[in-house]
């Protein structure tokens, strides 16, 4: 009996020995595009900003490196016979590189306490879109308010008091509280700029973020160019302004068209599409129709022109400081602070893929960590020095998550201590990443110690015996 157990004491630790052995240094962490994980290769990157102001105009200026600039986006192409899309949504990089840079700025004046303390994390809620349990469009589109009244097909940035449980997307209030928080300030002015869908017409998309992510009132900067019913794009290139009706689609392939080039679609270069031109394998026209705007929508243009060179994104954003529109954007005024926050995408990303920063201060004739500077006549010189901001890849990281008992700092957040007190963007990086994997990590945890127990065990008993032999 005895000699049993020592060869079974013997089998165990030798068994958990290779079962650690092979599984040593194997990790975890690997890209599964199936569950939207994709974890960017660099968690931080650098972003330079500047502020400037005349009493009427305000201006932002920002500089980020990137290893080419992404002008293309969301493109029809032709073949065998059909208009086939490429440059949509998906978890991490676009195969095809057919995907626009993007810079984000969320801008508040105190409407949302919570913000200049813990940021966009506030406006990550419950089953966001390209999260791993991310609500279906079937999901968003049944609710009644989101899906029936406002057409929202996903869940995307919402603020908390929206909701009258943080812990779910569709639970949100009534629509006189919703009007109600939107008059007391409660939403955050969003400055979008893209670098294919706004940038060639010298504009910033104008949005706001509530109860969801909406564009103000107007007319955006573009529209989408696709027939549904007839399956095919509504407007082409005018051949008599542009000298073509399509673009090569091997010249978006090898990269060859830059910012100097014709590689977007402006309305007021289109035409009507005509199915019965004798279209060839590779013809390509842009999905996204490009102008100026109207109202609201149209309040942010770009100062200059927005260019990238030498490895930088170089882009200089300007609006009224005060717009007249207190429902959808943020005044600026002088001698006040701000928070404001910002993002970047590059690299053919869209959606969560992108850099995100912590809140930072912005002061207009105030100290603050970004100071406006003031100036006289119509543009900035621009001679200020940079203020250096470091942005984090934020991984899914919740509102509901952070705020509830699977967060060993919830009670810091309940009492309204600044994440940057507690936290740098690199370790944030780093927590973003081991969310995307805690049921992973857990696992391997139980594994590891049930693991090591048995090895012990093993051998412990054999020892043991080993002893007890010896001993007789």
């Amino acid at each position: 009996m005895k000699q049993r157990l020592l060869y079974l004491s013997l089998i165990i630790f030798i068994g958990m020995l290779g079962v650690s052995w092979l599984t040593h240094g194997t990790g975890v962490v690997k890209n599964d595009l199936a569950r939207n994980i994709y974890i960017p290769e660099r968690l931080t990157m650098p972003l330079q900003v500047q502020a400037a102001y005349n009493g009427r105009d305000m201006f932002f200026r920002y500089r980020w490196p990137s290893e080419r600039p992404g002008i293309y986006h969301d493109m029809l192409k032709y073949e065998g016979g059909k208009w086939v899309r490429y440059g949509g949504g998906v978890a991490g990089p676009q195969p095809q590189g057919i995907y626009e840079d993007r810079l984000t700025m969320l801008v508040d004046d105190g409407g949302v306490p919570e913000f200049g303390k813990y940021g966009g994390y506030v406006t990550i809620g419950d089953r966001m879109r390209f999260f791993t349990d991310e609500a279906t469009k079937e999901e968003v589109k049944a609710h009644p308010y989101l899906g029936g009244k406002k057409n929202q097909s996903e869940v995307g940035k919402y603020l908390p008091a929206t909701r009258s449980d943080i812990n779910d997307w569709a639970s949100v209030v009534s629509e006189e509280e919703l009007a109600n928080l939107r008059r007391a300030g409660y939403f955050l002015d969003l400055w979008h700029w893209r670098a294919h869908r706004s940038n060639p017409v010298g504009k910033s998309d104008d949005q706001f973020v509530a109860e969801a992510r909406y564009g103000d009132s107007g007319k955006g900067p573009f529209f989408t160019n696709w027939d549904k019913a007839r399956k095919q794009p509504k407007l082409m290139f005018d051949p008599a302004k542009v000298g073509r009706t399509a673009l090569d689609w091997d010249d978006l392939a090898q990269r060859k068209l830059g910012f100097d080039d014709l590689y977007y679609l402006r309305e007021d270069q289109a035409v009507p599409f005509d199915a019965n031109l004798e279209w060839k394998d590779g013809d390509t026209i842009p999905r996204r129709v490009l102008r100026a705007g109207e109202g609201s929508r149209a309040d942010i243009s770009v100062a200059g022109q927005a260019r990238w060179k030498d490895g930088f994104w170089d882009v200089a954003l300007v609006r009224r400081m005060d717009t007249g529109n207190p429902l959808e954007d943020k005044a600026m005024v002088d001698k006040r602070v701000y928070s404001v926050a910002f993002a970047v995408h590059r690299n053919a990303t869209g959606s969560r893929w992108h850099y995100v920063s912590l809140p930072v201060t912005l002061g207009l004739g105030r100290d603050a960590e970004l100071e406006a500077v003031r100036f006289e006549g119509e543009a900035p010189k621009w001679e200020q020095p940079w203020f250096d901001v470091t942005l984090f890849y934020p991984g899914q990281v919740s509102w509901p998550l952070l705020s509830g008992a699977k967060h060993a700092g919830a009670e810091a957040i309940k009492a309204g201590v600044p994440v940057k007190y507690r936290h740098s963007e690199h370790q944030l990086a780093h927590y973003g990443v081991e969310m995307e994997f805690s049921d992973e990590i857990q696992r391997n945890w139980l594994l590891t110690l049930i693991g090591g127990v048995l090895l012990i065990a093993g051998f412990g008993i054999g020892l043991n015996l080993l002893l007890a032999r010896k001993g007789a």
